[in-house]
């Protein structure tokens, strides 16, 4: 007799989206497994930040349903399952790079084994460990947020556009961080446009087109 497989990590049915009677995705359907990543593409306005955000429960699809390891996504399942970095980095502009990974952890929970110190430092941004987060470039606020990822209890990564803002080293540092994440038995779901290369560990691709009127 075979024994029941694990159900992934997480798996979305039926989703679909609009926006003022507009189709924005949808119906679509994908899952991702623990050790694996998920790259979504499309060109700018097929949706993929908007599919991003309603995977992380951030909006709320018009049908389909949303799971976490077999179970209906909730806002305590998806909070605490789900590591998100968006466009926006979430981070205090007037606190230090140490105080906002502290804040986050503490607000968020975060991994024993990993401290502050150690996040700063895996993201090159250990000289910087008192720096206002308004000081920082852009390249270097997108390196803080991946620390606060990388700190996250979280198995599933949710990354819309993590290359953007990043030069070579930096992409490579995102690539790095995916890796070791889905090697771990985590899990990664990230969007590109298409101009930078997927990430190197077990990908497959899920492309969407811009919905037509």
């Amino acid at each position: 007799m075979t024994a029941p497989s694990n159900p992934p990590l997480l798996r979305a049915t039926d989703l679909r989206f609009a926006r003022n009677d507009q189709i924005v995705f949808g119906p679509l359907s994908l899952a991702v497994e623990s050790g694996e990543a998920l790259l979504i593409e499309g060109e700018n306005g097929a949706g993929k930040t908007t599919l991003i955000r309603v995977l992380a429960g951030l909006l709320k699809a018009q049908n389909g349903q949303v799971t976490l390891n077999g179970l209906v996504a909730t806002p305590m399942l998806q909070a605490t399952g789900i590591s998100y970095l968006g466009h926006l980095p979430g981070l205090k502009a007037d606190l230090q790079c140490i105080e906002n990974l502290e804040h986050l952890g503490a607000l968020q929970g975060h991994r024993s084994d990993r401290t502050v110190m150690q996040a700063l430092k895996r993201v090159g941004l250990l000289a910087y460990t008192f720096t206002p987060f308004r000081q920082l470039s852009a390249g270097q606020r997108k390196r803080l947020a991946l620390a606060r990822m990388w700190r996250s209890q979280a198995p599933l990564w949710l990354l819309d556009e993590p290359y953007a803002n990043l030069d070579l080293p930096g992409i490579e540092l995102v690539n790095q961080l995916i890796a070791e994440h889905v090697a771990a038995g985590g899990a990664a779901i990230l969007t590109s446009h298409g101009a930078y290369a997927a990430p190197p560990v077990r990908t497959r691709t899920l492309h969407l087109q811009a919905a037509t009127a």
